[in-house]
């Protein structure tokens, strides 16, 4: 059973931003299986790294269609964009400089914090761009 799980109630009803999310889910149980068998340090990091690009490509990606469309909770979208990126770069830094580990509450963090995300945050866009041909 994967750590975490899409469900179709997490779906914001746009196909691609739809796709982006089940790929961040994957890649967060990918880092949790690489962990479950052992891998090393340098094979964890790279699943982070990987989680953590996507996560800017998809933010940067989310931010343009709603800015297109002048969604007006624009501000804090990407408030929580920005604080998922500076808490994923103190992760980060934290592996490089040898003083934490990529461990179960990293995992804990990162589902937590797209599940709610998606649920809350994201889903309020979901009916706003309704109707938009946003694909």
């Amino acid at each position: 059973m994967p750590f975490v799980e899409w469900k179709d109630e997490l779906s914001v009803g746009v196909q691609s931003i739809d796709a982006q999310h089940k790929n961040l889910l994957g890649i967060i149980n990918e880092l949790h299986d690489a962990m479950q068998h052992g891998k090393g340090k340098d094979a964890l990091f790279s699943v982070f790294e990987k989680m953590s690009q996507y996560a800017d490509e998809h933010f940067t990606y989310e931010e343009k269609i709603l800015t297109d469309h002048n969604y007006p909770l624009l501000a804090g979208q990407k408030a929580q964009h920005e604080e998922f990126t500076r808490k994923a770069e103190e992760f980060k830094e934290g592996f490089d400089s040898g003083r934490a580990l990529i461990s179960v509450s990293v995992l804990d963090f990162l589902r937590d914090w797209w599940v709610s995300h998606i649920a809350q945050s994201d889903k309020k866009y979901a009916s706003f761009l309704e109707g938009k041909d946003v694909k």
